[in-house]
């Protein structure tokens, strides 16, 4: 019990220190709470204003929306009699960390496993923040207090991390793995570390979704320094949304699944579908957390991402559908397909020979056929689990692939009309993409809502 009491008197005391805290996590990208969530709607596609939210900002998801921009329209929709809500592509969380705030049922889909683990730890906010703070404090200590240890990294950690700073990572994984008990406490003080390791690098890791060793930023952090300041930061904002939330209001649940089917939900279940789905042809979504699954030893290189991540993900850049090229017009064969085929078709070869002029060849052609053949089997699962008074919220971005245009919020759509839903309609929010000046095309490109109905 004597603990216990010390423990809380720390508690109150850092809470003093929380100032000199954010600012010193602000010199390494982290923000301040906002005084309200009046946020432009603009930014609803975003995940900026996220880094300044109580848990939102424990993990930077180089994909994500707007969390005020989520709470209002789940508050809006829970007020039109809709309570229960799904999030095919959950990624850290959004979605279902506002679903709690406003008191309505949620369950997130994530097909990658590290991503997914993220959210589930996320979730875990319930949790005594004083115990957790004794549980991480303790790994600190261990670490601190541990003899320099020899492990072996791949080449693109060394590259990532000086000597000593590796060192210092190294000896808090491994007094986290001493430890680790599997206990919720366990899971956030994981989070804890994984959260800080882009802020100890001094190489372009953030804020880029890829790694750029050749790249260097002014502001690092030391490993030890930034995981106490990520421990206090952590067990604030527990302690935040302790105050704002009741223990009476239902938890939200991860599931680790496939949203092109969706195992784990039963039919009609949802009442509203919030999601932003991969974007063709945008990024890797497989090697944006390269890094950290490098550093934990969950991947040895990039070529093991196809085994361990690519291959539960929908189909959305030219890495996943290197070994399918020869498949490419079988693939858009597929009766899901059949509203959109014609321009499908017509695409795709446009895209083959557009290949022949380009000395990468990405197989572009390949990766419109089966990015849409993959997101057609979730709108015929999101038919299957939602009913006939859902509403379906889509924040989708069209692409130009070699200067050739898919309009990809109107061939979900229709897509969508051809299962079984009432209607679609596309609200644009932005331009994208206005900021490169080495842009190899010069077709303009927006991102916004895709309402489906019904």
């Amino acid at each position: 019990m004597q603990k216990r009491i010390n423990s809380r008197e720390m508690f109150i005391q850092d809470q003093k220190h929380h100032a000199d805290d954010l600012a010193k996590l602000r010199s390494l990208g982290q923000g301040t709470l906002f005084e309200n969530d009046e946020i432009p709607y603009i930014s609803s596609s975003t995940f900026l204003d996220n880094l300044s939210l109580p848990v939102h900002r424990w993990f930077r998801y180089s994909a994500g929306f707007s969390a005020s921009w989520i709470r209002r329209l789940i508050q809006r929709e829970k007020d039109n009699g809709r309570t229960t809500i799904l999030d095919p592509f959950v990624g850290s969380g959004t979605v279902l960390l506002e679903s709690e705030f406003c008191d309505t049922k949620s369950i997130g889909i994530e097909a990658h496993p590290f991503v997914a683990k993220i959210a589930q730890t996320k979730l875990l906010w319930r949790e005594d923040p004083i115990a957790f703070r004794d549980f991480a404090f303790s790994i600190l200590e261990k670490a601190e207090n541990s003899r320099e240890i020899k492990k072996q990294h791949s080449k693109l950690i060394e590259k990532c991390f000086p000597q000593l700073t590796l060192q210092k990572l190294d000896l808090l994984l491994n007094a986290w793995s001493i430890k680790n008990d599997d206990s919720p406490l366990s899971e956030l003080s994981w989070l804890a570390l994984v959260s800080i390791l882009r802020e100890c690098s001094p190489v372009g890791t953030a804020q880029w979704q890829y790694v750029l060793p050749n790249k260097t930023k002014k502001n690092t952090a030391d490993p030890f320094q930034a995981y106490r300041l990520k421990i206090r930061l952590m067990s604030q904002d527990m302690n935040i949304r302790h105050q704002q939330i009741s223990h009476e209001n239902v938890e939200a649940v991860v599931t680790r699944d496939d949203a092109r089917y969706c195992s784990s939900i039963r039919d009609n279940w949802a009442d509203l579908v919030v999601t932003s789905p991969p974007y063709a042809n945008n990024f890797d979504y497989a090697d944006a957390t390269r890094l950290e699954m490098s550093f934990l030893g969950d991947i040895s290189g990039w070529g093991d991402l196809q085994d361990v991540v690519r291959k539960y993900l929908v189909r959305s850049c030219t890495q996943h559908v290197a070994k399918c090229i020869g498949e490419t017009y079988t693939i858009i064969e597929d009766p899901l397909l059949k509203p959109i085929y014609s321009e499908i078709n017509k695409a795709c070869q446009l895209l083959e020979r557009e290949r022949e002029n380009h000395g990468g060849k990405k197989p572009y052609h390949t990766m419109i056929a089966a990015y849409f053949s993959d997101m057609a089997k979730v709108w015929k699962t999101l038919r299957r689990v939602t009913h006939g008074s859902s509403l379906i919220c889509f924040i989708v971005g069209d692409s130009a692939p070699y200067g050739i245009h898919v309009p990809i919020e109107r061939w979900f759509g229709e897509i969508a009309v051809s299962l079984g839903f009432e209607s679609f309609r596309f609200e644009k929010l932005r331009d994208r993409n206005v900021k490169w000046k080495n842009r190899k095309h010069r077709i303009p490109l927006h991102e916004g809502i895709l309402w489906v109905h019904g």
